[in-house]
């Protein structure tokens, strides 16, 4: 696995609800993010699983819960930040939608515009697609970013991460 592919992947998994099963993938995840090589991407996602085992599982996910699932500002649903145009939020929901179906995906659980289903889909593609993906939803992820940071969220330096990949992608 390429190391832009291991970033998706553990950038997702913090993005995704903490249920039952993302606690038990947790010490597989932090074993893999010491193996990415890039120092500052190392280290936060070390900060990050120190964050979230000091904090106790069952507090994270009330965390989660509170900034994800109950805040408009902040949920992971990338064309729900702009709901004013509903015509512009479904065709751009239908975009999304294209970009797995051209990778040979269908998601049959989560919307397409869902922030960790965007970034498993560019864990799984060869290079060039996953700049494509990240592209798509570059202008939203950085909205995100900004939502994050005023919110203090932890999971800021995640969208940092995400953005900064797609830009080495293409510089790759």
């Amino acid at each position: 696995m390429e190391e832009y592919q291991l970033t998706l992947k553990i950038a997702a998994y913090f993005l995704e609800y903490p249920d039952e099963e993302w606690r038990r993938d947790f010490s597989e995840y932090r074993k893999a993010a010491e193996e990415i090589s890039t120092p500052q991407v190392k280290n936060a996602f070390s900060d990050l699983f120190d964050y979230v085992e000091n904090m106790g599982f069952d507090e994270y996910e009330n965390l989660y819960v509170r900034s994800f699932d109950f805040s408009q500002n902040t949920n992971l649903y990338l064309t729900m930040h702009n709901r004013t145009d509903f015509g512009k939020q479904s065709q751009e929901m239908h975009e999304f939608k294209t970009l797995f179906l051209e990778n040979g995906y269908d998601l049959n659980k989560e919307l397409p515009d869902y922030l960790p289903a965007i970034l498993e889909l560019a864990s799984t593609v060869p290079r060039n697609n996953a700049k494509k993906i990240l592209d798509a939803a570059k202008n939203k992820i950085e909205l995100l970013r900004d939502r994050f940071i005023e919110a203090k969220l932890a999971q800021a330096f995640l969208l940092d991460t995400i953005l900064t990949q797609a830009e080495r992608l293409g510089g790759d």
